[in-house]
């Protein structure tokens, strides 16, 4: 038996074919350029056309696809609410997906759900019935596990932790990504720099000579390594937020593990141990000493991994 899962991300498509073990057997990567609305859904189609071939699977059928998306899957609708694909407001992804597929069983969720689903099959959480993935890149989101079943809510919106609320007093530029994700996503970091060099003129370290513009978590990183004073800063102010996200997680859902990964979690892997010591300071006391922090086993293959689960996961439960 296979499957194929899809993991749209915001710059690119990942689709694998796999056995029922987690083998891949094939594997594609494809841009995602500036394409946008009903472009993005034709290539995601068009991909999913040429897993589909016989002469790509050697003969086997493809027994239920899996797609991960970015942002919010509404199950019950089959439609896809993901910001940084313009023109996917409430995107018919389902409808689409099914003329090319038939009758084979397709289904669709969160980027965030996928990953932590991918790390119970073939990464870091295997065994585990109640974890967390915890997804710091552009934005920030969580996978949680719950009894071994993904914790949904009542609309498919859980694990938007980005709105998670750390800080005080409310801030307007908390509006559109909530305060979590402004101080401690990738896309956040640049900002806090570019907001710091903006209020702070006799700053003269390594990312004074950027464009304050164009400053990103990678030059903040750099200049870490070179022990520039903002940099640092910036990144102890993170290992803050992470630290209390960890802890409020570990506070309210007494998870087995909690998997910290996405683009961050590449440079950020080094702080793991620095953030447990903050999330030591502010969660139960119990349950702290209870879990365990550990990187992606999978790392950014964590969402296409994910996505072949839900559809393996699908056909098992027929």
């Amino acid at each position: 038996m296979i499957v194929l899962g899809i993991d749209l991300g915001g710059t690119k498509l990942t689709a694998s074919v796999f056995t029922e073990d987690g083998i891949i057997l094939r594997h594609e990567n494809v841009p995602i350029g500036t394409l946008k609305g009903t472009e993005v859904g034709k290539m995601i189609t068009d991909v999913i056309s040429r897993m589909l071939n016989p002469e790509v699977t050697k003969g086997d059928r493809i027994a239920a696809l899996g797609i991960s998306v970015p942002g919010i899957s509404f199950i019950s609708q089959g439609t896809v609410w993901a910001p940084n694909i313009e023109g996917w407001e409430n995107y018919p992804l389902l409808e689409e997906v099914k003329l090319v597929t038939g009758d084979i069983p397709v289904i669709i969720d969160s980027d965030r759900a996928c990953y932590i689903l991918g790390e119970v099959w073939q990464g870091n959480a295997k065994g585990c019935k109640d974890a967390i993935f915890l997804a710091v890149g552009t934005g920030i989101g969580a996978g949680i596990l719950v009894n071994g079943e993904i914790l949904r809510g009542s609309n498919d919106i859980a694990g938007c932790i980005g709105w998670m609320a750390l800080n005080r007093p409310f801030n307007d530029l908390y509006k559109y990504c909530g305060c979590f994700e402004y101080h401690a996503s990738g896309e956040g970091m640049g900002k806090v720099a570019r907001q710091y060099l903006s209020e702070n003129r006799e700053y003269a370290g390594e990312l004074a000579v950027k464009v304050i513009e164009e400053i990103t978590s990678y030059d903040i990183f750099n200049a870490y390594k070179n022990d520039d004073l903002l940099a640092k800063k910036i990144l102890n102010e993170c290992i803050e937020y992470w630290g209390m996200a960890v802890a409020n997680l570990v506070s309210l859902f007494n998870p087995e593990k909690i998997i910290i990964g996405g683009g961050v979690f590449g440079p950020a892997l080094s702080l793991i141990p620095e953030i447990l010591k903050e999330a030591k300071r502010w969660a139960q006391p119990v349950g702290i000493t209870q879990v365990k922090l550990e990187p992606s086993g999978l790392g950014g293959d964590a969402g296409v991994f994910g996505a072949g689960y839900l559809a393996m996961r699908s056909i098992i439960k027929e």
